[in-house]
């Protein structure tokens, strides 16, 4: 009996934990989308800028926004954004899509980078925070 609520005691830890875990990288990565925020916006009613929004992007094709002019390189990569394909991309914009417009060096920090996908993977194609 002892060795099971036990175990239901530290499985609870472990799940909250995470989840706090979780909200940090989220509250980590908003503080780093400051860095984005002069070309890309997110959330209800963003708008493209000088790059596109970027609501939704997990699952979204590249060069797919409607009314963004995105570049050949952008729109013929073949990328579909993820996880994967975004850390990638993050860390050196011009490496992984040579010939796109985005002009930024890039965030080479990999807990940055972690957390700027926890920030943005959460916003679905409507700007809304997905229910989890």
């Amino acid at each position: 009996m002892k060795t099971a609520t036990l175990s239901l005691m530290i499985a609870a830890a472990f799940a909250v934990t995470s989840h706090t875990a979780n909200a940090q990288d989220v509250a980590a990565g908003k503080t780093s989308f400051n860095k984005c925020l002069a070309c890309h916006a997110i959330g209800e009613n963003a708008k493209n800028k000088v790059g596109p929004e970027l609501n939704g992007l997990d699952g979204r094709k590249s060069g797919t926004v409607e009314g963004y002019s995105y570049s050949d390189a952008n729109k013929n990569s073949g990328i579909t954004w993820n996880e994967k394909e975004f850390k990638e991309y993050i860390k050196a914009p011009k490496a992984k899509i040579p010939g796109t417009k985005m002009a930024f060096a890039g965030i080479t920090k990999e807990s940055e980078v972690d957390s700027l996908w926890a920030y943005i993977a959460q916003f679905d194609k409507d700007g809304k925070i997905k229910v989890k």
